[in-house]
């Protein structure tokens, strides 16, 4: 995911809070918005402090980013996503993350219809 695929200024996330819309499970958070000038989506994380030490922390980040890589083709495009894990990501591997934001993307309808 390139430099311009994130969000990463406060003012960014703050749009993003202001005028998005959430969905959430017990895991994650999703908020998104959506902007129709940009021909790509991008990703914001939040992972608090008080999910664990900067190991862990960094590992759900990467954890979200690559469930995001693998499903670029089927996350709707021109739209922002502001992610914010809660606690129970902590214990969770990869296979568990990738089925908890997919289950939170499917509900608010940001998955592009599949191939079937």
């Amino acid at each position: 995911m390139t430099k311009n695929h994130r969000i990463k200024k406060n003012k960014e996330f703050q749009e993003v809070f202001r005028n998005g819309v959430s969905f959430a499970n017990r895991q994650f958070v999703v908020y998104y918005m959506e902007k129709s000038e940009q021909t790509y989506f991008r990703l914001g994380l939040s992972v608090s402090k008080k999910i664990g030490n900067a190991v862990t922390r960094n590992r759900i980040k990467r954890y979200v980013r690559e469930v995001f890589h693998e499903l670029e083709d089927e996350i709707k495009t021109s739209y922002d996503y502001v992610i914010i894990a809660r606690k129970p990501t902590s214990s969770m591997n990869f296979h568990e993350v990738k089925s908890s934001l997919m289950h939170v993307m499917k509900r608010s309808k940001l998955l592009k219809a599949s191939r079937r």
